[in-house]
């Protein structure tokens, strides 16, 4: 509400300026009030807010001064002057803040997403009987760490994969992705289990959140993740684990299957929602030719101005079945922003992996 009010306090000055000179209390001396507006404006409006300002004066000083017939006296010619100095004075001023800011966020963007790009690093693009590829959009363009995370990495079981999305932005965040990436890198190699390689990431979250003066007291008692996880083996089927993520969709011969979950389970975090223990990990059909998509859910719940949730399934089905995981990636990313008009409100995070015969 403040911030507001100075926004428009230099308009409402010029406004009341007006009032001043156009009735009987005219005889006040409204000069300096003017003269004012255009220094108040470069510090809440930046440069274009500061010329808006200033032109609004100059309006305001050429009704006032040609209804008072005051055209040819020395205090018209001193407040235009005096106008002319601040406006240009405050132009310069709020121009060289907003550059020196808008370096200073550039070079704060470059490091977060330096460090960002070495916790979540591109999947290699073969995997084993796999052709993969990842894509991480950051919504916006302030300099925020997001909190999507994923990995694929070839054990001895197979290839395992892992996309999330963790609650929140900003450092917080940023160390739970670094925390439940690195229990799965090191988990995947030696837990047989899938469900296990995910109760291992839960119990290395647990354990992060609950480190005294880590975290504030919001976060502790509201941080989770959602995570899904695949394994693909030797058999023509894949393996998920699904804990509150939205479900993978796979691509076979044209049409696009939603591999719902047989059961909902509470995400990494939230394991005291869950009526029992974790069952076994999700079967479906993943055969030669079949292409697998993971993904976050700013992917399917972007909007248009219209509040339309972004057709993923559709978008896949659009893409040529010809194209490389990565090139069906830089499709999808198109068609996103296309939806979006570029306006991405969340992060974005996919990997997609091709079954090769």
């Amino acid at each position: 509400m403040l911030i507001t009010l100075l926004r428009w306090l230099p308009f409402m000055i010029a406004l009341m300026v007006l009032v001043i000179e156009l009735t009987p209390a005219h005889f006040l001396y409204t000069g300096p009030l003017l003269t004012a507006t255009p220094a108040l404006a470069a510090v809440t409006l930046g440069p274009r807010g500061t010329l808006a300002a200033a032109a609004t004066a100059l309006a305001v000083s050429i009704v006032t001064a040609t209804y008072n017939q005051a055209w040819a006296t020395l205090q018209v010619l001193t407040n235009f002057s005096a106008l002319a100095l601040v406006s240009l004075a405050g132009y310069l001023t709020s121009h060289a803040v907003q550059t020196r800011r808008l370096s200073e966020l550039e070079q704060v963007r470059r490091i977060a997403m330096a460090a960002q790009e070495v916790v979540l690093r591109p999947v290699p693009a073969r995997l084993g009987p796999l052709r993969a590829a990842s894509l991480s959009l950051a919504a916006g363009t302030q300099a925020q760490i997001g909190g999507d995370l994923y990995e694929a990495v070839p054990t001895r079981y197979g290839v395992r994969l892992i996309v999330g999305d963790v609650r929140g932005k900003g450092l917080a965040a940023m160390r739970a992705v670094g925390v439940a990436l690195g229990a799965f890198r090191e988990a995947a190699h030696y837990e047989d289990e899938l469900a296990e390689v995910m109760n291992h990431c839960s119990a290395a979250l647990r354990r992060e959140v609950a480190v005294e003066g880590a975290y504030s007291q919001e976060i502790r008692l509201e941080a989770f993740v959602t995570a899904v996880m695949a394994q693909v083996s030797d058999g023509p089927v894949v393996r998920i684990v699904n804990r509150g993520h939205v479900p993978p969709l796979l691509l076979h011969r044209g049409r696009v299957h939603t591999l719902t979950p047989g059961s909902y389970l509470p995400p990494l975090g939230l394991e005291d929602l869950a009526e029992g223990p974790a069952g076994e990990p999700d079967s479906y059909p993943y055969t030669s030719g079949d292409r697998l998509l993971l993904y976050t859910d700013g992917v399917s719940e972007a909007r248009d101005r219209d509040g339309v949730f972004f057709p993923l399934a559709h978008a896949m089905e659009r893409i040529r079945a010809d194209t490389t995981p990565r090139e069906f990636l830089e499709e999808l990313h198109r068609a996103l922003l296309h939806h979006t008009e570029g306006r991405l409100t969340d992060d974005v995070a996919m990997i997609v992996i091709d079954r090769l015969p």
